[in-house]
């Protein structure tokens, strides 16, 4: 059966609250690689209590909603989805310990065509209960595979369902201006998912060997929370006041222990980077975009 356009496009989520402390910061920075070399005191203040500074790709992981497209009434082949894009707008300092409020809703779906799956978009705003300021935006688009085709249903939605989302820029044609290199630890994937997501797909060798991997893999959002380690560590000299947005598109996976190579294009306070395993030459990370404060 087609999805029910109005009835995904309106699907009312409830508020979720989350309450953290700055053992919840330290474990996502260290989850992404922050305090490899715990004598780098750039790092430290993300992983030391002492004048400790949340990541700002942290807003990933609080308040978030879980795998809810695997509820029966989303009406989505949830077996098929994939993570393709996400983008984090920061309005304000992530706080080290804080109350937060999530609030979710779909802002798009866009027919593909049958066979040819469609795309859901999925805006997330992050709230601090106790005062109401807006600290982040996050964006998700979800690729799903199993689901082209529903506009062609009378009713169900318009034509081709929503406007397809802008496209990404594409990498510059150019050797990058910065090259990092950030190597990722083999239990990676086990800190990370303590923080969010405890699909067994990161953690359980034969559920891998299944999905046809060969070992667990690392989150995709563990690898966002990677590039945007690198952005920051280049481009603001550890500030995490400077990152003001990022995005990306997840390419390709990539398995905990490797290196990330973050490539990065400079034009003024805005970035562009794409990153890559270095063991395997493998792209996991493309059309990425950052804008930084001064």
């Amino acid at each position: 059966m087609p999805i029910d356009y109005q009835k995904l496009r309106n699907r009312v989520f409830p508020d979720i609250e989350q309450t953290y402390t700055w053992k919840d910061s330290a474990l996502y920075a260290l989850g992404v690689g922050f305090g490899h070399d715990p004598l780098d005191e750039r790092q430290l203040p993300f992983v030391y209590e002492q004048q400790m500074r949340a990541a700002p790709t942290m807003p990933v992981v609080l308040a978030t909603p879980g795998f809810w497209l695997k509820e029966p009434d989303s009406g989505v082949d949830w077996v098929k989805v994939l993570h393709g894009e996400q983008s984090l707008t920061i309005h304000q300092p992530i706080p080290v310990g804080a109350t937060v409020v999530g609030r979710l809703k779909v802002t798009s779906i866009v027919d593909k065509g049958r066979d040819k799956g469609a795309l859901l978009v999925a805006e997330r705003t992050l709230h601090d209960k106790a005062t109401g300021a807006l600290l982040a935006t996050l964006e998700g688009l979800t690729f799903c595979r199993g689901d082209g085709g529903f506009a062609e249903t009378p009713g169900n939605g318009p034509a081709g369902g929503d406007p397809a989302p802008k496209a990404k820029p594409a990498t510059p044609d150019r050797a990058p201006d910065i090259v990092c290199d950030l190597p990722t630890m083999p239990q990676a994937a086990l800190l990370y998912r303590l923080c969010a997501d405890l699909n067994p797909l990161h953690a359980d060798p034969a559920v891998a060997r299944a999905a046809g991997f060969k070992q667990p893999i690392l989150h995709g959002l563990a690898s966002f929370g990677v590039a945007g380690h690198a952005i920051l560590r280049t481009c603001c000299d550890y500030d995490p006041t400077r990152l003001r947005s990022i995005g990306l598109r997840f390419a390709s996976p990539m398995y905990p222990g490797e290196t990330v190579r973050t490539e990065i294009w400079r034009d003024g306070a805005r970035v562009q980077f794409r990153a890559r395993s270095l063991e395997r030459d493998v792209v996991v990370l493309s059309h990425g975009t950052a804008d930084i404060g001064a």
